[in-house]
């Protein structure tokens, strides 16, 4: 019996977001301590397994009313759906044909939820990868992170960019350009330009995350894409630094100046501070990192944040700060997120 596993890691967003949904620049990489993985095998029918993450057993009517309004009426089942039906369509309106056999499919994940470390996108890019295996079909790579874009955005309705599903389909660090001049169509999709970097080339990093201050995505951006569209001037300056930013930080890893993330990571969140209201507590977090003597930024529109650390003394005052508020802290060394 054929069987087929694929994973997907989270992502961290280290500069630029969220300039990647405003025609800006991002450099983001993989976080390989947590996945999604999907298993696919031969089976009768077309059939789709409930994991331990679809909750459907709840303490009481609050905790469900609670849990509907985090994560919607649906796990991760519906991503599965809306892929597997997107693919359909991918091969139907190139004429590929696809094989008469069926398949059951299941997933885990243990990325934390809504903590801004790119979960859903990741069982998304895991099931895709099934599919392709599955029925013997290669999407092109430069187009997969906007087929999986296309499976969010156009079957479910939810609002993102391409940054996260970039780094996922690329995994590693990648740097990406989403100028309106760099961006072009490739088979019906509009891509970006995206640039693998050597994660050598980083400085220590860590990722903290809090699931008790973690947030949907529209929270944390609130009316940014109506205050972008209507040509706010500060929200279109702020797109623009954060695309200057990222260009500076690609250029001080080529050049073999890491050290110049740390500067560059702070102004990142000071300058999405200026133009957005920001959850308390996720701003908290980076006041006691900062506090803690290291840098931080948010990882993505959540209760995560990431930042270099100089030295491992200020790794342990890190975690010391940051115990109160209910976060753990991941260690990122240099040339661990480039493994499949």
């Amino acid at each position: 019996m054929l069987l087929i596993k694929k994973k997907a890691h989270a992502r961290c967003g280290l500069i630029g977001n969220p300039s990647d949904g405003y025609f800006g620049k991002t450099l983001s990489l993989i976080v390989p301590n947590f996945s999604a993985e999907v298993t696919l095998y031969e089976w009768d029918e077309v059939e789709l397994v409930l994991s331990r993450n679809d909750q459907v057993r709840f303490h009481n009517i609050h905790d469900l009313a609670h849990d509907v309004q985090l994560h919607g009426y649906y796990g991760g089942i519906r991503l599965i759906r809306a892929t597997i039906k997107k693919f359909v369509d991918y091969c139907d309106k190139r004429n590929i044909r696809l094989h008469d056999n069926n398949f059951s499919v299941r997933y885990e994940s243990n990325i934390p939820r809504l903590v801004g470390l790119a979960g859903s996108s990741a069982i998304i890019v895991a099931t895709l990868r099934c599919l392709m295996e599955f029925y013997d079909i290669e999407i092109p790579q430069n187009i997969q992170p906007s087929f999986v874009l296309s499976v969010e955005t156009e079957e479910l309705g939810i609002a993102a960019g391409l940054q996260d599903r970039v780094a996922q389909v690329y995994e590693g660090l990648i740097y990406m350009d989403f100028a309106k001049e760099r961006m072009h169509n490739s088979d019906g999709y509009q891509c970006g330009v995206y640039e693998p970097l050597d994660p050598a080339l980083l400085p220590p990093l860590y990722v903290a995350y809090n699931a008790n201050v973690a947030s949907p995505t529209e929270r944390t951006h609130g009316d940014l894409r109506s205050r972008f569209n209507n040509g706010e001037p500060a929200v279109v300056e702020a797109m623009r630094q954060f695309a200057q930013l990222t260009v500076d930080a690609r250029t001080a890893l080529l050049e073999g100046h890491p050290e110049r993330l740390a500067n560059l990571i702070d102004r990142n969140f000071d300058l999405r501070r200026s133009i957005c209201d920001l959850p308390a507590g996720q701003v908290k977090m980076v006041a006691c990192a900062r506090q803690a003597g290291v840098t931080a930024k948010f990882a993505g529109s959540g209760g995560a944040i990431v930042g270099t650390y100089p030295d491992q003394q200020s790794l342990c005052r890190l975690k010391a700060e940051l115990k109160p508020l209910g976060c753990d802290v991941l260690d990122l060394y240099p040339g661990t997120c480039g493994a499949r």
